[in-house]
């Protein structure tokens, strides 16, 4: 048995185009855009009557995958629940960057929160939290050569 890689993450969002745009600007790029439905699916994800669109986005050298969800049925009873760092369960997804000024500052003037200001975490990397749409959060990431 053995494991090749981590295939993609997945976030479901109630605004699909505000999240596509949020990872856009952070330099993704659209690889695939698809909706699903059917009795097939519901078996997969285990609801009923499930209707979803999806919108897939990568590295432009291909490495990594975030697969954005909108479940137009079901609909999630509870809505949007802003989570913390500290939440328990999956929490944020990590980017390794270069020029995370200028990647904060972009993120600032389009009125993205910011946990705090840019970070030098000892002598290995400058870190920040941003809170994207719906409660995504990022961590940014710059290598300190």
């Amino acid at each position: 048995m053995k494991i090749n890689r981590i295939d993609h993450v997945s976030i479901n969002v109630n605004d699909l185009s505000e999240a596509k745009a949020f990872f856009l600007d952070l330099g993704l790029e659209v690889q695939a855009e698809w909706e699903l439905d059917g009795e097939q699916l519901d078996r997969i994800v285990g609801l009923n009557d499930v209707k979803t669109a999806c919108v897939g986005l990568g590295m432009p050298d291909g490495q990594a995958w975030i697969e954005l969800v909108k479940f137009y049925s079901p609909s999630d009873e509870k809505d949007i629940q802003q989570p913390f760092a500290n939440t328990l369960g999956i929490r944020h997804i990590c980017f390794a960057v270069e020029d995370i000024e200028a990647i904060v500052a972009k993120f600032k003037k389009k009125g993205t929160e910011i946990f705090s200001e840019i970070q030098q975490y000892e002598e290995s990397y400058k870190l920040c939290y941003v809170r994207g749409p719906e409660g995504i959060i990022l961590e940014l990431a710059e290598k300190i050569r």
